[in-house]
């Protein structure tokens, strides 16, 4: 009697279920920063001064500390130097070289710079006086040298931050020589110097100067275009 073959093949494993993927977070969108930006200040008006007191007074300028209310709301006690006003001379020589004209510098020793100092001709305004009046007297008293035509050049603050004084430069041409009438404490060289070597100095940091800076440079700018429409 034969006897029944049990089957010895294997039963394949349960297979256990892949974990289903996880689908990828979606990115919240990145907020925007919104900045606001403020509409600028617009100052009108002039300000007013509520009190003055002089604290110093000297031959030159004074002194005053003022109570004062600016525009946009500012109240603040200012000290402030007073000055009369200074007239600088631009002093040209146009007819010796025409391509190049001559510029009227003065070399004097400046003790707030504590250097002798390549300039233009300067000086205050007397009380009272008025602009070419106080531009010859100061021309010929630091150079001797007389001008037959005067116009206004340009004019500008020193330093408003703390200084009253305004720098006004006068045009001077048609020049001539004459003496010298400089003051007692005044020791001056005279130098006439053609306009490009003004400019060499002047970019080589030989002239630092404030108002000779800006008197020629602005000469310089004006005589270009002069002599381009030639």
């Amino acid at each position: 009697m034969g006897t029944k073959k049990t089957s010895t093949a294997k039963k394949p494993k349960p297979t256990s279920p892949s974990p289903a993927k996880s689908s990828p977070a979606k990115k919240s969108p990145a907020k925007t920063s919104t900045t606001v930006v403020p509409k600028p200040v617009k100052l009108t008006g002039r300000g007013r001064t509520v009190s003055s007191k002089t604290v110093y007074q000297g031959n030159v300028f004074w002194v005053t500390r003022d109570e004062v209310e600016e525009p946009g709301g500012v109240k603040a006690t200012r000290d402030v130097i007073r000055h009369n006003g200074s007239v600088v001379i631009l002093a040209v020589d146009t007819e010796t070289n025409p391509k190049d004209p001559g510029i009227l510098l003065i070399r004097q020793y400046r003790h707030a710079a504590g250097k002798l100092m390549l300039e233009l001709p300067a000086g205050r305004i007397e009380p009272g006086e008025k602009l070419v009046p106080a531009g010859k007297r100061e021309l010929i008293e630091e150079t001797g040298y007389r001008a037959k035509r005067w116009s206004h050049h340009c004019n500008y603050y020193a330093s408003p931050g703390f200084l009253t004084e305004t720098m006004t430069i006068l045009l001077a041409e048609g020049l001539t020589q004459g003496e010298a009438a400089p003051e007692e404490d005044e020791k001056i060289e005279l130098h006439m110097t053609p306009l490009s070597e003004v400019l060499r100095l002047i970019r080589s940091g030989k002239i630092e100067d404030g108002k000779t800076l800006i008197g020629v440079l602005i000469y310089d700018d004006l005589w270009r275009s002069k002599s381009a429409q030639r």
